[in-house]
């Protein structure tokens, strides 16, 4: 796109040019080297210009990771699903790893280091998770990559978006919002599949036989999709998003953010060929050539300073390197900088900031959490709940009787058969165990559990046992309950 701002003859004298033999730049060689001069846009939707630059292809790197979570429910493990919710039966299976409301503090650790990792990244480097994670900024992205190559470069769609309907403008249009319908149901429909069997999923929607709940999901979301980054784009950022309302308390003086360097690039513009005799204004490295507006999805203005619809992409530094390099200047006139930086002082390091060093350190625990549980999570878990009242019966023989309720947890993904054993007091003890034990996958199975020792055999009130449930399937896997019989006091 290429519209003229100033009359054909305007020149801009670069800031270090040698008086009286400057290098002029006019507009006309700035478009010979493939510099565009661009208006600045105020209303209407945001038509952001896409150019080739390491920002750019790091946005398209981190947005293929959400590309795994539309084959994430296709995957198998051990012949079910590998990633699956089971909401109904209270379960989250993650490869063969079966996670039960008794080990939901693992997830809230997880909750935990990612919000903290959040908090983090942006205290370091302003809003990332804005610019190249979020799911709602992936989306804009992909959605308008097709409708420029539907219907062109910015300028094209701009003028078809003010042009009447007609037959034509349905033709371009049409197969444009058909594709993007599609992917609004592919991420409702893959999200709808992480909480239930995918294959089961498709086979009852062509049998027409979807709840009212499912069906409900994948129409509102994937339509919320649609509407959200087909048609309010960079509106969901700015009015919607919650996020971007308290970016202001994460982000200081020493964060690092997309920053224009006002000494470098002021005074800016394109001024006319002065008159002979006239002085030669200096002006600075910015042409205002207002690419880097050109190409925010946002419609940011970064030369105007932080501002609220700042999302950190980055994209305007790839724009001004792109325009620095055709004019023979250095880089970084628009770079990764902090406030700080600009005012003189010198950036502490990462790990001495005290923000950094509480976030981290926080994140430190949670991944220590989350290894701890893994690592020690076993596929059977036992409660077992001493009878209280009373704690301890004398038989008509003179033997001490205490009785357990076993609660056992089956965490595997087929049928527990278990084998319950005592070990631990004097060798007279015996022990009788109720009936035989089938525990469900993902569910808790009972019994009771009876142990006798003869009084004269006690020494003191409380004696320490274990309880040791087995699976009879697999006998190294086993969980232990430490507990003690209760007794009278010994005579």
């Amino acid at each position: 796109m290429s519209e003229k701002q100033q009359d054909s003859q305007g020149t801009t004298k670069a800031k270090d040019s040698p008086a009286g033999g400057g290098i002029e730049i006019t507009n006309k060689n700035l478009e010979n080297i493939g510099v565009e001069l661009l208006p600045i846009h105020t209303e209407g939707t945001v038509h952001a210009k896409r150019i080739p630059g390491i920002f750019r292809k790091m946005k398209w790197i981190i947005a293929s990771f959400w590309l795994i979570l539309f084959i994430g429910p296709y995957l198998r493990w051990d012949g079910q699903q590998a990633i699956l919710w089971d909401l109904g039966n209270r379960q989250f299976h993650f490869w063969g790893l079966t996670i039960l409301p008794q080990d939901i503090w693992i997830l809230a650790m997880i909750l935990l280091f990612f919000a903290l990792l959040l908090a983090a990244s942006t205290a370091i480097a302003g809003r990332l998770w804005c610019g190249y994670f979020c799911f709602h900024t992936v989306w804009t992205d992909v959605f308008t990559w097709l409708e420029e190559k539907f219907e062109g470069q910015p300028n094209k769609r701009q003028k078809l978006e003010e042009a009447p309907m007609s037959l034509a403008k349905l033709k371009i249009k049409a197969p444009k919002h058909a594709i993007w319908l599609l992917i609004g149901f592919a991420t409702s429909f893959s999200f709808v599949a992480y909480f239930t069997d995918a294959l089961d999923l498709w086979a009852r929607l062509f049998a027409l036989e979807w709840g009212s709940v499912e069906a409900t999901v994948v129409i509102v979301l994937g339509l919320a999709t649609y509407f959200f980054a087909g048609f309010l784009r960079e509106q969901t950022c700015i009015g919607f998003c919650p996020y971007a309302r308290i970016q202001g308390a994460m982000i200081d003086t020493q964060t690092i953010v997309p920053t224009y360097d006002v000494d470098r690039g002021e005074p800016r513009g394109r001024m006319k060929r002065p008159k002979p005799g006239e002085e030669v204004p200096e002006l600075g490295d910015c042409i205002d050539c207002n690419l880097c507006v050109a190409v925010c999805p946002t419609g940011v203005d970064i030369r105007r300073g932080q501002q609220f619809g700042c999302i950190t992409c980055g994209l305007c530094i790839d724009a001004c390197d792109s325009v620095m390099d055709k004019i023979k200047k250095p880089r970084g006139l628009i770079r990764y900088a902090s406030l700080q930086e600009f005012s003189g002082k010198k950036l502490p390091a990462i790990w001495k900031r005290p923000r950094v060093i509480v976030y981290t350190s926080i994140m430190g625990f949670a991944a220590g959490a989350i290894l701890f549980g893994l690592l020690t999570m076993s596929p059977i878990d036992v409660k077992a709940l001493h009878e209280r009242s009373p704690l301890f019966v004398q038989m008509s023989d003179g033997t001490i009787q205490n009785k357990w309720t076993l609660k056992i947890v089956n965490k595997k993904a087929d049928d527990l058969r278990v084998m319950i054993s005592v070990n631990g007091g004097p060798s007279s003890l015996n022990y009788i165990v109720g009936d035989n034990v089938v525990v469900r996958p993902g569910t808790v199975g009972s019994t009771t559990l009876l142990v006798k020792i003869p009084r004269k055999d006690l020494q003191d009130s409380n004696t320490p046992l274990k309880i040791v449930v087995e699976d009879l399937d697999n006998p190294q896997v086993k969980s232990t309950y430490d507990t003690v019989f209760i007794g009278p006091k010994p005579r």
